[in-house]
């Protein structure tokens, strides 16, 4: 009876605990939301006695996800990353430097295949003035993409365009120096629509970045103040950003700021 007590009151401390951060977890043990008891390992204290159930329970649902997913579903991936974490770990959570450190070796590994290919490997649906989308669902309103031809036009480099481009990210990759005046920014588009990200600097310092839908793409700028801005399948996005080292932006579904 002591040990049920026991095991009640900690249960009762951690889930106060987790709730302090913002998110209720009393009914966690309920939940059979992959994300949301993945978020749980994520916050919980290491000594919460819900781990034990919880993380071997996200472990078969992820297994079970892959074993039943379609072979174009985009969350297959992310589905392995995280089973992949968890056998090694508590949980999917990993410092800000370990994330840095694997979207860099991502980057590596992709722009030294392009170079070694002398071609861009990136797969797209090309845009046209016909790839509408819903601006307003209340009223079914749907406006034309007036972007179509300019992203089309910066997705069509030549080669020696693509070398020269390739070749700059993969030094600003290997480059550790921190008083190097440029930076990498990495886009990942998560929504349904080709985009096109534009950086605008003081003067008449300007960037833009096509980048496909469910895809992603790189760019090497000048350190310094940006608005960023761009049209994701009808909404407006813009954020102020100081670049100052290499940064990742997602638009989409579970954008940054």
């Amino acid at each position: 009876m002591k040990k049920l007590l026991l095991l009640f009151a900690s249960i009762l401390f951690f889930s106060l605990s987790a709730q302090k951060k913002g998110k209720d977890y009393s009914n966690i043990l309920k939940s059979k939301n992959i994300y949301e008891i993945n978020a749980f390992l994520r916050d919980a204290h290491p000594e919460d006695p819900r781990r034990s159930v919880l993380k071997p329970r996200v472990m078969e649902m992820m297994t079970q996800y892959i074993k039943e997913a379609h072979p174009a579903d985009q969350k297959v991936k992310d589905m392995q990353e995280m089973l992949a974490l968890l056998k090694r770990r508590p949980s999917t959570k990993i410092s800000f430097d370990e994330m840095n450190a694997i979207i860099k070796q991502k980057q590596i590994a992709k722009y030294k295949a392009e170079l070694a290919a002398k071609q861009s490997t990136v797969v797209y649906t090309p845009s046209t003035a016909q790839n509408t989308f819903v601006v307003n669902t209340a009223a079914n309103a749907a406006v034309p993409n007036a972007e179509a031809e300019e992203f089309n036009l910066l997705m069509a480099v030549n080669p020696v365009e693509h070398k020269n481009k390739t070749v700059k990210i993969l030094n600003s990759l290997f480059d550790n120096d921190p008083n190097s005046k440029e930076s990498i920014i990495l886009i990942q588009n998560k929504s349904d629509c080709n985009i096109i990200v534009r950086m605008e600097g003081v003067g008449t310092t300007k960037y833009r970045l096509a980048v496909p839908a469910h895809g992603e793409s790189s760019i090497v700028i000048e350190k310094g103040q940006y608005l960023f801005t761009s049209l994701v399948c009808g909404a407006q996005y813009a954020s102020q950003k100081t670049i100052e080292k290499a940064i990742l932006v997602t638009l989409g579904s579970s954008a940054t700021p």
